[in-house]
């Protein structure tokens, strides 16, 4: 009969922070950890790094989610200090101080780092969500790309003109640097990746119409840039 080594585990008393959210605050304050005295956990949701700032390329089809994604466990390798869950963190028992899990489960911490990232605000009206997406996932990049092009392809078989413009205008609410990034990359869309794939519509013609409540656009640049970034441009002959 093998013999059962009941021998208990070392106990770990290095200090233990755990860092819910691997966006760019929780990785930057799990690089600055790495390599030191202190254990570190890594708990998010998904088991990848999304490079936000680039989501808007993969709205417009210009990448591929992939282009975008890397795994977490694979940025940080090089640490061994540094482990990786992959959970929904449901709430936080201060007095225990231990995080908890979608699963049950929970993370006992000496130190915790809250690095959830942000949300779009809709103002009171939550429902508009189903009609506007906002651009914080790969989730939410796939609807909208999947929504434009649609909208091309049912512009093409439209015989209302009306219906056609409609379907080939899109509104971008908020003139910050995403809001200007995505108006532009949904113009580049239609008047050079689109421009010769279709028949009964130029796709030049679409237009894109930028909404901004304050009173210029990129209000945290210098203003020389938002004047550049108003600058009309014009479709290719």
């Amino acid at each position: 009969m093998p013999q059962i080594d009941r021998t208990p585990a070392p106990v770990d008393r290095r200090p233990h922070v755990v860092i819910v959210g691997a966006g760019f605050g929780g990785l930057a304050c799990a690089e600055a950890l790495g390599g030191t005295n202190i254990r570190v956990t890594i708990i998010d949701r998904n088991n990848y790094h999304l490079f936000v700032p680039l989501l808007y390329q993969v709205a417009t089809a210009a990448l591929s989610p992939a282009d975008i994604a890397e795994p977490i466990r694979r940025i940080v390798s090089r640490h061994p200090n540094i482990d990786v869950v992959m959970g929904e963190v449901t709430g936080i028992d201060r007095t225990a101080k231990r995080v908890k899990l979608a699963d049950g489960s929970f993370v006992p911490y000496d130190r915790l780092v809250l690095a959830t990232g942000s949300s779009y605000s809709y103002f009171g009206h939550d429902d508009w969500a189903e009609i506007a997406p906002g651009l914080k996932t790969i989730e939410n990049a796939r609807r909208i790309r999947a929504r434009l092009l649609m909208n091309f392809e049912q512009a093409e078989m439209c015989e209302d003109p009306a219906r056609q413009k409609a379907l080939m205008t899109t509104i971008v609410v908020g003139g910050g640097p995403t809001g200007v990034e995505m108006a532009g990359a949904v113009a580049e869309l239609a008047r050079f990746a689109l421009a010769r794939d279709f028949r009964r519509i130029d796709p030049r013609t679409a237009r894109v119409l930028l909404v901004e409540a304050g009173p210029r656009i990129l209000s945290t640049f210098p203003d020389d840039l938002g004047q550049y970034a108003r600058r009309p441009s014009h479709p290719p002959a």
